[in-house]
């Protein structure tokens, strides 16, 4: 059985709660591909956080798009598909 999005979305969440943290769902209204979860850690660490499915989950050009124009003025942007990902972001 394939593990879906909302389960890596749900851990991702209870991940950064243990750690003090806080993940917000992000929506823009007429913004196609922004990413998915807002994480702001403390001492003010924030991570833009996109979801994927650990299997066949690919990002969009637009999504593609987001990252590099984030990424570009010094953001960090994260794709997670997994437990590691999910390790990887947050340390």
């Amino acid at each position: 059985m394939a593990v879906k999005e909302a389960t890596i979305e749900k851990l991702l969440g209870l991940c950064v709660e243990r750690l003090g943290g806080i993940c917000e769902k992000v929506t823009v209204l007429g913004r196609r591909g922004f990413v998915d979860r807002l994480v702001i850690m403390p001492g003010g660490r924030i991570i833009f956080v996109e979801l994927k499915r650990p299997s066949g989950g690919r990002l969009s050009m637009h999504q593609i798009q987001w990252h590099k124009q984030l990424t570009a003025l010094g953001v960090a942007v994260a794709v997670v598909r997994n437990v590691e990902d999910i390790e990887e972001c947050l340390k």
